[in-house]
């Protein structure tokens, strides 16, 4: 009963505002949101990561997640087997660090990953050539 006054008084604030033009010079008025996908962060951290990321700060596994995903691709644009084992090895570091960071996490599943990364992988890989 008492949220809904609330509610109520902060209704008729936003409208008299509106009515006042408060909000029409704000920034990015008249453009699309730009939503994140969080969709990969369990539902217990959104708000947490939001309001570390607002402050400037990244959580580590995010941090290491998205350094994971460069690594695929220098991985998958190798010129020559040394730079791909390289950055094999790198992509094993990561894959292990990134599992035991939060091993029940949303963001990163080791089985699903290897898998992911193998199909990259073969769709990348240059075709062997013609044997006589």
């Amino acid at each position: 009963m008492v949220l809904d006054i609330f509610g109520k008084l902060a209704e008729e604030r936003i409208k008299e505002a509106a009515e006042r033009g408060d909000f029409s010079d704000l920034p990015g008025r008249g453009k699309p949101l730009e939503l994140e996908d969080d969709s990969n962060v369990p539902e217990e951290l959104r708000m947490a990561y939001k309001v570390l990321k607002n402050a400037g700060f990244t959580p580590p596994e995010l941090e290491s997640h998205k350094e994971l995903m460069q690594v695929e691709d220098m991985l998958a644009n190798a010129p020559d087997e040394k730079t791909r084992y390289q950055a094999l090895k790198r992509l094993n570091y990561l894959t292990m660090k990134l599992g035991r960071t939060r091993p029940d996490s949303g963001i990163f599943s080791q089985d699903d990953y290897s898998d992911r990364v193998a199909e990259r992988l073969s769709r990348s890989k240059p075709p062997p050539p013609d044997k006589p």
